[in-house]
């Protein structure tokens, strides 16, 4: 996905004295765990298993909420594996570098991880064009990389679809990419359709390249259900900050549903225009910024209607048996007085969790953390694991498929894919809570159709 991030060029150590008490549910144990971080913070090693310690460094715009959740639930995973052995017989340590949001200075950072510090892992990253800077980079040198953040399915079709070679270290475990999102949006918006009778749809996205699927390819998905129409479409610049023209068209059309996908600052200041005016449509699709558990203060409660499909369900619906676990582990180390927001992990939070777990899972299952001298069976035992995170189900695609390394989808009984789901904002006395409202068997409430409709 897209945002516009802050530069800080900060690089953070997890140690013994990051995380400290907490009570957390592992996945290996069906009782209660005391974890600290236990990473041994030796000298720099050589990678791949050269040394005593696991190191994996986190990438990231740590400066943004998204980018902070992310970050603590990496050491929250990283808590996890030390207290039940570590990786392979070593104590992890957590490297996190800030990205900035800029592909030149995720460039500079990663070079230091994998060239400097001589990471056996590097997790992360959440602006596509920002993975699409540095893919080669770490395709050169080997290192695994699991992306845990951006959605644009060209990073792995016009790199991997081309060379698969070259690029096999790479995975995406969450979340799914933006033409699987798109196939799931069309599914949502023909939900909407039985619920309340939508039928004309307006398509508004970034200009930006997790957005291309939504633009090209989600109008005719819609149109497939023969009761709904797309009948306004356009594109905002990342600069935008006068949303009303927008908003004015899609009325204008005669739009049920505005399908909004916008991840840069001017979210906040859309929602409201929405909501301030009254536009006669809902407001669905995928809002980043709208993620965030402290949304509602950011908009003084306009956000109150507007939902946002999201990877994790926004920490408020136990998907699988780990969510909840997971949720509260985080909210027990970092939300309180004097902690800065986000106070649930957000979308990449999720994400990165699972995907560190995934990996320790998938190098037991090879025997090897040395990717120097064994990354084939790395690879192989990373395309053959199946593995149950907090968001879901872990499966990736295989070589000869149309998404090399990139996560699978999950469906439910009706073929509908189920593993990106949609929440709402609903009223809580004088406050908001977020509400998983999509797909069916996950939600913790009804879809709430705004009252002045």
């Amino acid at each position: 996905m897209a945002n516009e991030d802050n530069n800080n060029l900060e690089s953070h150590r997890t140690g013994n004295d990051s995380v400290g008490r907490r009570t957390f549910l592992g996945a290996a144990s069906a009782g209660a765990l005391t974890t600290t971080l236990a990473g041994c913070m030796g000298g720099v090693g050589s990678g791949g298993g050269g040394d005593d310690v696991f190191k994996i460094g986190h990438l990231g715009p740590t400066e943004l909420q998204m980018g902070r959740g992310a970050e603590r639930s990496a050491e929250l995973a990283v808590a996890e594996l030390n207290d039940n052995g570590g990786v392979q017989g070593q104590d992890v340590e957590l490297l996190s570098e800030d990205t900035g949001g800029s592909p030149s200075e995720a460039e500079r950072v990663t070079q230091n991880l994998v060239g400097s510090d001589n990471v056996d892992l590097l997790v992360g990253t959440f602006v596509s064009e920002v993975t699409q800077g540095i893919i080669d980079y770490i395709a050169e040198r080997d290192v695994p990389f699991i992306i845990t953040g951006s959605a644009d399915p060209a990073t792995i079709t016009e790199n991997h679809g081309q060379d698969y070679e070259q690029y096999k270290n790479i995975v995406r475990t969450g979340p799914i990419n933006s033409d699987l999102q798109a196939e799931g949006m069309a599914g949502y918006a023909s939900h909407l359709n039985d619920l309340h009778g939508f039928e004309n749809f307006s398509i508004l996205a970034d200009d930006a390249a997790w957005t291309g699927s939504f633009r090209d390819i989600l109008p005719d998905l819609i149109e497939e259900d023969s009761d709904l129409s797309v009948v306004h479409e356009d594109r905002m610049a990342l600069d935008t900050d006068n949303f009303n023209p927008f908003l004015d068209d899609a009325a204008d059309a005669d739009a049920d549903v505005v399908m909004r996908f916008i991840a840069h600052g001017g979210a906040a200041t859309f929602t409201s225009t929405w909501a301030q005016n009254e536009y006669p449509f809902a407001l669905e699709g995928i809002s980043v910024p709208g993620m965030s558990p402290e949304f509602w203060g950011a908009t003084n409660g306009t956000c109150l209607y507007e939902t946002t499909s999201q990877s994790g369900a926004g920490g408020v619906s136990p998907l699988t048996d780990k969510t909840m676990p997971f949720v509260e582990a985080y909210e027990e180390e970092f939300t309180g007085d004097g902690q800065d927001p986000p106070s649930k992990p957000m979308y990449m939070g999720f994400n990165s969790y699972d995907g560190i777990l995934f990996y320790a899972k998938a190098v037991e299952e090879a025997g090897t953390t040395d990717y120097n001298s064994d990354l084939d069976a790395i690879v192989d035992a990373m395309l053959n694991t199946e593995f149950t995170g907090a968001a879901g189900e872990i499966s990736l695609y295989g070589e000869d498929s149309d998404y090399p390394n990139d996560l699978k989808e999950s469906r439910n009984e009706d073929g509908i894919i189920s593993n990106f789901p949609v929440t709402q904002w609903h009223e809580d006395g004088d406050d908001g809570v977020v509400e998983c409202v999509y797909p069916e068997q996950d939600a913790t409430a009804e879809h709430v159709v705004p009252e002045w409709i």
